[in-house]
């Protein structure tokens, strides 16, 4: 049988093919590839959409990251804490600052930071001499993460939030956007995420002007009104204007591709319900379902499931296997001083099939009938 793409980007390429050719060949006629007009338009376009006063365009999704921390000023004593299940670049770019990522254990049901094992990590991080600054929620799987429950630790903490939305832009919480959420929000662009490039790219999101004024200066090698005088130490981590240009027309659609993508989820969810553990959304919650993550009863089900469907030409994934605390550059790190259980029991049970807004009916329910059998 025809192999299944995981995530099928020429589908949604054919939907759009003569407008990105048309943007194409708007940035060659003017020959501005780097902040080029199309940048300016996307930024205030995407800021638009979230709801947010500043959007700042930047290489990929780990600079963004780095571009809100250095705004933050995090730096050599301080502790960042992080979700321990999330790829890696959440907590890279916190040793790069001279600071320390604090691994945080998981929801069992939505997969995002727990709150309670936030407030564990904050004492035992203060209690170690440390100095708690940052807290980056991630909002994985394209679900935003509990937010409410961690800006009030964070109020009462006295600390800073940066919400890592790589995976979770155009999600919602009681109809706010993801972007909007945080002194700081990130996402990117890569291809495969739910608003995604043809390369890499990246967004930094504020509502402060200050913040949105230093982003700026150190995406562009710390420059100040003069470019040749840099007043701070910065970067080179620009959006290129062909990358602006295709994100403006994804975006033009995104809100109806995030429409779908619901709809199919739903429908995962009635196929495979009784069959396998399937995502939670918690009420007032909405996901852009950047995977669809099922759980099964353990590694070895999951391998067996993995090796049926690839023979049938059906792709799945694992995020993630091994979570950030057991990882060889992460293990000497702090994490929650009870135990990070419930993100190690999820790195043995999860599986991700495939997911994207063109997914039809009939592919996906080749794909159920396969697990469904498999897991059997």
């Amino acid at each position: 049988m025809k192999p299944i793409p995981f995530i099928d980007l020429g589908a949604q390429q054919a939907h759009i093919r003569s407008r990105i050719d048309e943007a194409l060949a708007r940035v060659l006629d003017t020959n501005a590839y780097i902040m080029g007009p199309q940048v300016a338009a996307f930024e205030k376009q995407v800021a638009s959409f979230c709801g947010a006063r500043h959007a700042l365009g930047c290489a990929n999704g780990t600079d963004a990251l780095m571009l809100a921390l250095m705004a933050l000023e995090v730096g050599p004593g301080d502790a960042v804490f992080v979700p321990s299940f999330t790829f890696a670049a959440t907590a890279e770019v916190v040793p790069y600052l001279g600071a320390v990522p604090f691994f945080v254990d998981i929801d069992a049901d939505t997969y995002n930071m727990d709150p309670g094992s936030l407030k564990r990590s904050i004492r035992a991080a203060r209690h170690s001499g440390q100095r708690p600054a940052v807290v980056i929620p991630v909002d994985l799987f394209g679900l935003p993460a509990d937010f409410d429950a961690i800006s009030e630790i964070v109020r009462e903490e006295n600390l800073r939030v940066v919400c890592d939305s790589a995976q979770g832009f155009g999600g919602k919480i009681n109809g706010q956007m993801t972007g909007s959420f945080g002194d700081i929000a990130t996402t990117s662009f890569f291809p495969a995420k739910p608003l995604g490039c043809y390369g890499d790219g990246g967004a930094v999101f504020t509502n402060d002007d200050e913040l949105a004024a230093v982003i700026d200066s150190y995406r562009i090698h710390g420059k100040g009104a003069d470019k040749y005088d840099n007043v701070r130490i910065g970067m080179n981590s620009r959006l290129d204007t062909v990358q602006a240009a295709i994100l403006s027309i994804k975006l033009d659609i995104y809100a109806d591709e995030i429409i779908a993508r619901n709809r199919i989820a739903r429908r995962y969810d009635d196929l495979l319900n009784n069959q396998v553990v399937t995502p939670s959304v918690p009420e007032g919650y909405e996901s852009v379902w950047a995977q669809y993550t099922i759980r099964v009863a353990n590694p070895e089900t999951r391998a067996r499931a993995q090796a049926v469907l690839q023979a049938q030409g059906i792709p799945t994934a694992v995020y993630y296997p091994i979570p950030l605390h057991r990882q060889t550059a992460y293990e000497e790190f702090p994490h929650d001083p009870a135990g990070m259980a419930t993100t190690d029991q999820a790195a043995d049970q999860v599986l991700s099939l495939p997911m994207h807004a063109y997914l039809d009916e009939a592919t996906q329910d080749r794909i159920v009938e396969a697990l469904v059998a498999a897991i059997r």
